[in-house]
């Protein structure tokens, strides 16, 4: 299943300045992984050695905020992967 991805700017060097790209996966774990292979690197960016996605990035699944690479994406949801801001 074929789903569009918007990407922040922290992650565009990897998909040549493209905000938004296609992916294939029913899952997070299976839409990073198709990520990885058309975009080589970009994985490590987004999730650790341990299979955790890391602390300064954000996944929302149709609009909901996950932290969890087992989430299935339903059909027509779009994903949005964002770096977290901090401050104070």
């Amino acid at each position: 299943m074929s789903v569009a991805v918007h990407l922040s700017s922290h992650l565009r060097s990897y998909t040549r300045g493209r905000s938004d790209v296609e992916a294939d996966g029913d899952t997070l774990a299976a839409l990073v992984a198709d990520m990885d292979r058309r975009f080589p690197g970009i994985r490590f960016r987004m999730v650790d050695e341990q299979d955790h996605i890391r602390p300064h990035v954000n996944f929302w699944v149709g609009g909901s905020l996950t932290r969890d690479l087992a989430t299935p994406i339903p059909a027509g949801n779009e994903v949005a992967i964002l770096g977290a801001l901090s401050g104070g």
